[in-house]
C-alpha cells in the first residue's frame, strides 16, 4: 500500500527538525568534519540537475545540449567549457559569464565572439585579447576594421588550426 505526500509530509517534517537539532548542537571539529563530507559528497558527485540532452558534462545546472562541460549553470550548446554561467555556443572556455560563440577564452563577461581571451568585459569580435572593456574588433590590443579584422583573423585561425 502507497502511502499519499500529505501522509509522509509529517514525517519528513520531523527528520528535518532532527538534523536541524543535530547541527544546531555541532561544535567547531563536528562542523568541519560535516562540512567536509558534504564537500566530498558534492565534488564526487558527476550529476547534473536540471540539465536537459547533456552528454559527458559533470556537476552542470540547468544546461542544455552541452557536451564534456564541467560545473557550468544554465549555459546551451557549449564544449568542454569549465565553471561558466549563462554561456552559449562557446568552446574551451573557462569562468565565462553571459558570453557567446567564444574559444578558448577566460574570466571574460558579456562578451561574443572571442578566441583566445582574457577578462574581457562587454567586448566583441576580440582575438588574443586581455583586459579590455567595450572594444569591438581588436586583435592583440589593437584596434582594426572590421575588414581587417576578419581578414587578419582568418588567416590566424588557419595557422593556429582553430578554424
Amino acid at each position: 500500500m502507497k502511502t499519499s505526500a500529505v501522509e509522509r509530509a509529517p514525517a519528513r517534517e520531523e527528520r528535518l527538525e532532527g538534523r536541524q537539532q543535530e547541527i544546531a548542537g555541532l561544535n567547531k571539529r563536528d562542523f568541519l568534519d560535516a562540512l567536509a563530507r558534504l564537500t566530498k559528497g558534492y565534488s564526487t558527485e558527476p550529476g547534473n540537475p536540471g540539465s536537459y540532452n547533456c552528454v559527458g558534462c559533470t556537476r552542470c545546472s540547468s544546461c542544455m545540449f552541452c557536451r564534456d562541460c564541467d560545473s557550468c549553470y544554465a549555459c546551451n550548446y557549449c564544449v568542454r567549457c569549465e565553471l561558466c554561467t549563462n554561456c552559449s555556443h562557446c568552446v574551451d572556455s573557462k569562468n565565462c559569464q553571459g558570453c557567446a560563440y567564444c574559444v578558448q577564452s577566460e574570466h571574460c563577461t558579456q562578451s561574443a565572439y572571442l578566441v583566445m581571451c582574457r577578462n574581457l568585459s562587454d567586448c566583441n569580435y576580440c582575438f588574443g585579447c586581455v583586459g579590455l572593456q567595450r572594444k569591438d574588433f581588436y586583435i592583440l590590443n589593437v584596434p582594426f576594421t572590421r575588414t581587417e579584422y576578419f581578414k587578419i583573423v582568418g588567416r590566424l585561425k588557419k595557422e593556429l588550426g582553430l578554424s
